[in-house]
């Protein structure tokens, strides 16, 4: 299966680069998955389309305000993201000039509050930043760091919490699990009040979900690692749902790839962690999931695999054709999409 199978045009002021004002007010396409027919709504009218026993499972993770921007002592500019935590204040970092960040460059960070020493330049060019600071390091970094927007993002976000889920409490994400911003605590509530369920697991985005896809095959790309999560508490709701009849609806790709990658051969769920690398394209059998709500995604992305892998690729590039043709918006700040 070819890469390009998955391309779309897309005008570039389609590209959402702020949120809506308020969350639920962002346009809803929904996609009936046998029939390829799309119907047009908002987002708040997602109550209509889910049924009491339904089982919400959303991905709780939190970005981390992993970018940083500093000075050398010497004062030149330097710009860190944060990676991956290895401990002891220990990240790997991408690092921005990195030629100037050689092997013991110090880094500066809001006035000598936090410092940083570069203590090794890796073989993909990726830096280990031994940091140096007093107290809690979440805590200076929320005070110093910005969001990691997606490059396709070039304004400036004003309130970081909308590049953040109203339920997001495990932080350790480069990237939001954007399918969520569109909920509301007001929305959710109305949602349970229906006696509609939700579950929370767990997947920590990392950057490479921006990652293109540059081979022609896309069976010779090979997805970043993840790590992924769910507790007992969430597996015995998803147990009972799918006992009871209900449908499990993942919010979001990331939800998605947790259940497919932690469900049972049988299609039960226990508490269960691992790193996850599963690629979902087309030919892949659903074990976990009977409807997703999710964003509209990049062409030729592996998000656009995995949404043709559910709703058929024919189906999935005609709505977002329809989509288009629609002015609506797209990628993270964008609106969202529902397939049932």
């Amino acid at each position: 299966m070819k890469t390009q199978e998955f391309f779309y045009h897309l005008p570039e002021e389609l590209i959402a680069q702020t949120p809506l004002k308020e969350r639920d007010t962002s346009r809803l396409m929904v996609l009936d998955r046998k029939t390829g027919q799309v119907t047009h709504k908002h987002f708040y009218d997602i109550i209509d389309y889910l049924n009491p026993g339904d089982c919400l499972v959303l991905n709780d993770s939190r970005v981390l305000p992993a970018r940083l921007l500093g000075n050398r002592p010497t004062g030149g500019a330097v710009e860190l993201l944060l990676l991956r935590d290895l401990g002891d204040g220990q990240w790997e970092c991408l690092a921005k000039p990195g030629r100037k960040c050689t092997q013991g460059q110090e880094v500066i960070f809001g006035d000598g509050e936090l410092t940083a020493t570069v203590t090794s330049v890796q073989d993909d060019g990726n830096r280990i930043v031994q940091f140096h600071y007093e107290g809690i390091f979440l805590e200076v970094l929320e005070r110093l760091g910005k969001m990691p927007l997606p490059p396709y993002i070039k304004a400036e976000l004003q309130d970081q919490e909308r590049y953040q889920t109203v339920y997001s409490r495990e932080v350790g994400s480069a990237a939001a699990p954007t399918a969520g911003l569109h909920f509301t605590e007001q929305l959710l509530q109305k949602l349970r009040d229906k006696g509609v369920k939700t579950a929370f697991v767990t997947l920590h985005v990392g950057l490479g979900t921006f990652r293109p896809v540059k081979a022609e095959n896309i069976l010779d790309h090979h997805m970043h690692s993840e790590l992924c999560m769910i507790s007992q508490e969430t597996a015995d709701v998803l147990n009972a749902t799918k006992q009871d009849g209900g449908r499990i609806i993942c919010v979001g790709t990331t939800s998605c790839r947790t259940l497919e990658s932690l469900v049972n051969e049988d299609g039960s769920f226990e508490a269960k962690s691992k790193w996850t690398d599963i690629f979902i394209y087309p030919g892949y059998q659903f074990k976990a999931m009977e409807g997703l709500i999710t964003n509209f995604h990049l062409p030729e992305s592996t998000l656009v695999m995995l949404v043709s892998a559910f709703a058929g690729r024919e189906n999935v590039l005609a709505a977002y054709e329809e989509a288009v043709k629609e002015r609506y918006r797209f990628f993270s700040f964008g609106d969202a999409m529902t397939i049932l």
